[in-house]
């Protein structure tokens, strides 16, 4: 929340980077406090990009449970979330209820199975996204998002955008706190109501809890039916307060009626005998419970009482429970969509290591010769990693005991490893371990440890949340590693099959830059090669298949193959598509290629260039100005063996810039193709100074880039040297000549 420094004896800080820092938060702030009670909506927040770019990180709030924060409070750009979706595709996200919720969103819906409904908006400025908006609603409100709604919406992310733009331009950005900023929300009408006799009479009991849970009033009827006094509860979370209402069920139930604002009730056991029913009744302030006696006598059975202490040993407070739950099943749903090692560890990282309070984690797989090799950490200095790594056959360490016996290891102090394990207490400054067997069904996988800062008592149901989650990890580290293997595989072949370098060409300058896919491990479809003709000739071709497995890989190296005999043999563009699409039209597949394929005589700035459904190419004049090139094609090759490819002849000045590029590049999920196209080229446009190299310009151009479900794919072609005698006239014009030679059949 804000806080008043001066009013907390806290040295005033204005001008501090932390001062501008919350200023900016609360200015952040202000606009949503504005967009949820305009829009009648319950509460909303704003999720600002952390530096890296990777991730949302919540920064405000208001209207919501604190205890929502908590599986929310980081989540990646690239997770299937509305919040994350809304930024990465730019556009308006509306989920109108729990069923649309659970369709779209299976992994919220799990966390969030409430009846509401919520929309997600990015917030940019000048083309850039800097986070995303989301404001919330009771389920009970209508299903369509009205259009004086979708204004409001986007005037607030407009807004906030412009509030993010202006600090950022006087050199103090708004970024993400270490804690969110709460927004305080309507305050519950408490005054004066206990001196009046009306709530004295009611012989059920009535409480009013705040947004956070805490007890703002109690009457006495409540304390009398609670069996404890109004002082024991005003001011704390009620569930917290009563030993035997602390149990996350409960805890669930003010939850969902806080998160759908629609009234809930329950029934629970007041020992020893007595039943209470609890009816809680929810606005934008709080809740307002009503307490009855049920009376005495067997109920069904309900969730056990907790068996966990308020406070752990040694007075640090025991997590969240039901935060842990969440976040476990957060953490369960991410696992099973894991691919390699890396996304294990980060999981383990991210959602593991916050929910039990541990500061370090290390990943160890079981080699052949009976060790444990570290294939992932978090926190460890290389040093220590060095260390752990592959200690000497036949050492015992805690991973090879926990291994040996299946049974997982808790050291809850450094006395406890010192003891066991002398050479492993000397490692790192760790007062407390839990080391577990990664243990599959048909085999020993390897050994997972969490390091903690204080010593730690693991009491059972922790204990068994570790094991049952070591299961988990067992199993998705298992995947991962066949996935890292089979993706090394597949990189492997896709190397054999591109060039490894471009060659050099006298008068020629040239980059290339090859991103994978996103998603998946198969082979990309992207191709390209450059190959030099003689007589300072040379010919380049850059292309898509259709697909992303081992015949697609075949087929990249055949018609890769093809395009360069056909080159060497001297055929003009026309020419070589025609045959390269002969070729596919014959085998006995089903997949399609685009390919654009050029002649270049880079000393007397001519290029011949035939295109076979593929992409618009780019050209940067040299005084820096950019067109898409909208020259005739043919069909895809493989469609028709008949087909004609006529192709066209250009100018290319001493310093223009060629690019040729994939559609993994302007084709991205949610984007207008002609919007990023025209991005592309301003992009270009932009990037470098004319004379910059083509490296540079190539980095400029994907810096940015996120990658998406398809492979990208940069080839920059460069004159570097003028021809002798007279430049061609053409080179005088504004635009390139182009001129349309006659077209070569397919056969």
């Amino acid at each position: 929340m804000c806080d008043d420094s001066a009013a907390n004896g806290v040295p005033d800080d204005r001008g501090s980077p932390a001062a501008d820092a919350r200023q900016g938060l609360q200015e952040l702030g202000v606009c949503l406090s504005g967009v949820v009670s305009g829009l009648g909506a319950y509460g909303g927040g704003v999720y600002l990009l952390d530096p890296a770019g990777d991730a949302l990180v919540l920064s405000v709030y208001t209207g919501l449970p604190p205890q929502f924060a908590g599986p929310w409070r980081r989540i990646r750009l690239d997770a299937p979330v509305g919040a994350a979706e809304a930024a990465r595709e730019r556009k308006l996200v509306w989920v109108a209820d729990a069923q649309e919720m659970a369709r779209r969103y299976p992994r919220t819906a799990l966390l969030l199975p409430y009846r509401l409904a919520f929309a997600c908006l990015p917030v940019s400025a000048a083309g850039a996204v800097h986070g995303t908006l989301f404001v919330n609603w009771a389920g009970s409100r209508p299903q369509r998002l009205e259009r004086t709604e979708r204004d409001r919406l986007e005037a607030a992310a407009s807004a906030l955008g412009r509030v993010l733009a202006h600090a950022a331009g006087t050199g103090l950005p708004v970024r993400p706190a270490a804690e969110p900023l709460v927004l305080p929300g309507p305050a519950p009408a408490t005054g004066g109501l206990l001196e009046g006799s009306a709530l004295a009479r009611l012989p059920e009991g009535v409480c009013v809890l705040g947004v956070d849970g805490r007890v703002l009033l109690a009457t006495a009827a409540a304390a009398a039916l609670l069996d404890a006094s109004r002082d024991d509860l005003v001011g704390r979370v009620l569930w917290r307060a009563l030993p035997w209402l602390d149990h996350p069920v409960y805890e669930e139930r003010y939850r969902a009626a806080a998160m759908s604002r629609q009234p809930t009730a329950f029934t629970v056991l007041c020992p020893p005998d007595r039943w209470l029913c609890f009816q809680l009744y929810p606005d934008a302030s709080g809740i307002t419970v009503r307490i009855t006696d049920a009376g005495p006598g067997p109920r069904p059975a309900g969730p056990p009482r907790a068996a966990v202490p308020l406070h752990r040993p040694g007075g640090t407070p025991a997590p969240a429970r039901l935060d842990g739950v969440y976040h476990v099943l957060h953490l369960v749903g991410a696992l099973a969509n894991a691919t390699g090692v890396r996304d294990v560890v980060r999981l383990v990282a991210e959602e593991m290591l916050p929910v039990f309070g541990a500061a370090r984690a290390v990943l160890l797989a079981l080699e052949g010769d009976g060790r444990l090799r570290v294939i992932g950490a978090h926190g460890y200095p290389s040093d220590v990693l060095g260390r752990i790594d592959r200690p000497p056959a036949g050492t015992e360490t805690p991973g090879t005991r926990a291994l040996a016996t299946g049974a997982p290891l808790f050291l809850e102090s450094r006395h406890e490893m010192a003891r066991l394990y002398p050479r492993h207490a000397a490692l790192g400054h760790g007062r407390a371990w839990a080391v577990l067997p990664l243990l599959a069904a048909d085999r020993d996988v390897g050994a997972c440890v969490l390091a903690y800062d204080r010593p730690r008592r693991f009491l059972p149901e922790e204990r068994a949340t570790l094991t049952a989650l070591a299961g988990l990890i067992a199993q998705a580290l298992t995947r991962a590693r066949r996935y890292d293997d089979a993706s090394g595989l597949a990189r492997d072949l896709q190397d054999a099959l591109l060039p490894r370098r471009l060659p050099r060409i006298h008068g020629l300058e040239s980059a290339v830059r090859y991103l994978p896919a996103a998603e998946g491990m198969s082979v990309g479809g992207d191709f390209y090669d450059l190959i030099a003709l003689g007589h300072h000739r040379a010919a380049a071709v850059i292309g898509d298949i259709q697909g992303h497995n081992g015949p697609a890989a075949a087929l990249m190296g055949q018609i890769r193959t093809a395009v360069r005999a056909h080159a060497a043999s001297g055929a003009d563009p026309r020419r070589v598509l025609a045959l390269t699409n002969r070729l596919l039209a014959s085998l006995d597949t089903e997949l399609l290629a685009s390919a654009v394929y050029l002649r270049l005589d880079p000393r007397r700035h001519r290029v011949l260039l035939a295109r076979a459904g593929h992409p618009h190419p780019l050209l940067r004049h040299p005084d820096g100005r950019v067109e898409a090139l909208d020259l005739p094609g043919g069909l895809l090759l493989g469609i028709d063996p008949r087909a004609a490819y006529p192709h066209v002849r250009l100018c290319l000045p001493e310093g223009a810039v060629l690019a040729l590029y994939t559609d993994g590049l302007t084709e991205l999920p949610g984007a207008d193709p002609d919007r990023a196209l025209a991005a592309l080229a301003d992009r270009l446009a932009a990037a470098g100074t004319p004379g910059a190299p083509l490296d540079e310009i190539a980095g400029a151009l994907l810096r940015d880039h996120r990658p998406g479900a398809d492979d990208t794919t940069l080839l920059l072609l460069r004159a570097t040297h003028r021809a002798s005698g007279p430049p061609p006239t053409s080179g005088r014009r504004r635009r390139p000549v182009r001129e349309q030679e006659g077209t070569a059949p397919g056969e």
